[in-house]
């Protein structure tokens, strides 16, 4: 669905700061007043738990900044923007130099929580209305709250974690869960959603059974139940209706949009403005403006604020012949010179930029480009899907040859003809990681597949036993008074 915040019921769900509830805006807690709903006067109708859905739903919106810094704290890109203090949280997280003083990753931490929190709402009276057809708006929802709750554990690794509605005081007494509680209950989430949900959506953009197979395949992959994987993601692969597009450069335009090959896709429009105060508060995708050309003049995209910016080694990871390398780089000097365009340099700057997520030109955007751009994120692709169980069959050591099969399907699409790989063992797991960054490259999954794959060490900055995980905010640490254990040397 194309966003559109229902006041009332996003408003009252959940505030943005679930632990750290002093930091709360004055303005979210009268709209809470004002509208003085709770359980007694709410889900009492579909039309309530459609409206609180759409609330779940709506933080997706702020997914932006994951994709954002998952690519900055990789080898893929470097900070960028107007100088080296430009966004000093993000600066820091490119440097691996960041702290528990951060106020991105606060932001990150708050609106996961957020997140979870309104989809936990929706559960908590989950029972107290009949309707036909409540089974899918319950499947969406526990979707939605493993999207979350995976989002977090990847990012903060042991987190609090509940079924309920978050309440103040929780932090002092919910502990921190381990790793394989957090997956535990993903996985849980995950299988309901598949039994519930259909592969065909009731509105474009909302969750399906394949996008919970496919998230389900993917958490199995981060925890190394290879096997787990390589048997959902098959399951998906020969029954849902996806299929790789022909044209990969179509995949990041507008008509590319919820596609064939769209698995899962954050969806984004130009329905609301926002400030610089409250980038949350945009249904635009944020990261489109951060991403763009520096003080740009010429065809076919706007402006932006260099952001993100991808690295000489990262061109230089694509093959003679692959398609890919224009559609995902954009050379700025070269396009520049080929059409009477102009563009100034900010910080780190490299001659390149994210070409999947910069501002188009007629985007249909009638707000600022910057902030409320509709370029919807693909969160999972079928390519991604491809690769993952690529990885599983030949890391679980399943099938070299199964694992070659997925693989070589997205090459040939990238080469425009077969261009297969006949390598095995340890050799076809490298050639698997090539493939997943340069198909994947500015889409916000390159720390986390080094990570999950013990190779951080080759991020500049990284620290083995620290870096794998971001620090808890200083503030939730604050709050716990002493419940809440900070991330190893941290």
């Amino acid at each position: 669905m194309k966003k559109y915040i229902n006041k009332i019921s996003a408003g009252l769900v959940a505030c943005l700061c679930v632990f750290a509830i002093h930091s709360c805006s004055d303005n979210y807690l009268e709209e809470v007043d004002r509208y003085s709903i709770d359980s007694e006067s709410y889900f009492n109708s579909e039309d309530d738990y459609y409206n609180a859905l759409v609330g779940a739903y709506d933080l997706l919106q702020s997914t932006y900044l994951n994709v954002i810094l998952g690519e900055i704290a990789s080898d893929n890109t470097v900070a960028g923007g107007e100088s080296a203090t430009d966004v000093v949280s993000w600066q820091q997280i490119d440097k691996m130099i960041h702290t528990p003083v951060n106020s991105e990753l606060k932001n990150l931490w708050d609106w996961m929580y957020a997140g979870v929190n309104r989809a936990n709402f929706i559960l908590e009276f989950q029972d107290k209305t009949d309707f036909d057809g409540k089974e899918i708006i319950l499947g969406e929802t526990r979707f939605l709250r493993a999207y979350y709750y995976f989002e977090l554990v990847k990012w903060f690794g042991p987190i609090p974690l509940k079924e309920t509605r978050f309440e103040l005081g929780d932090e002092t007494v919910l502990p921190r869960s381990p790793v394989a509680d957090v997956y535990a209950l993903i996985e849980a989430d995950l299988n309901y959603a598949i039994e519930h949900l259909n592969y065909t959506a009731p509105q474009t953009g909302r969750a399906t059974k394949g996008s919970a197979q496919a998230l389900l395949g993917k958490a199995y992959l981060y925890q190394e139940k290879f096997s787990e994987a390589a048997d959902i993601f098959d399951e998906l692969i020969a029954n849902g209706p996806y299929e790789l597009v022909s044209d990969y450069d179509s995949i990041f335009e507008t008509e590319g949009e919820n596609n064939v090959e769209s698995v899962f896709e954050v969806q984004y429009s130009d329905a609301e403005g926002a400030g610089f105060e409250c980038l949350v508060c945009s249904e635009g995708n944020v990261a489109v403006g951060f991403n763009g050309i520096r003080n740009y003049t010429g065809p076919v995209f706007d402006s932006g604020f260099s952001f993100n910016i991808p690295t000489q080694e990262i061109v230089d990871e694509f093959e003679a012949g692959d398609l890919r390398k224009d559609v995902a780089i954009l050379d700025i000097v070269a396009w520049a010179a080929a059409n009477n365009a102009t563009y100034g340099e900010g910080n780190e700057h490299t001659g390149y930029y994210n070409r999947k997520y910069i501002a188009r030109k007629g985007d249909l955007n009638t707000g600022d480009q910057n902030l409320t751009n509709p370029n919807n994120y693909r969160a999972i692709r079928f390519a991604d899907v491809l690769l993952m169980a690529a990885e599983a069959y030949n890391r679980g050591g399943i099938s070299d040859g199964k694992a070659q099969e997925y693989l070589n399907r997205v090459r040939a699409r990238a080469f425009g003809t077969a261009n297969d790989i006949t390598a095995t063992g340890a050799t076809l797991t490298d050639a698997i990681a090539h493939e997943r960054r340069v198909e994947l490259v500015g889409e916000g999954h390159r720390f986390f597949d080094l990570v999950r794959t013990g190779r951080g060490s080759e991020i500049d900055g990284f620290t083995t036993g620290k870096n794998e995980v971001f620090p808890i905010p200083i503030e939730e640490i604050q709050f716990s008074n002493g419940n809440w254990e900070q991330n190893a040397n941290y």
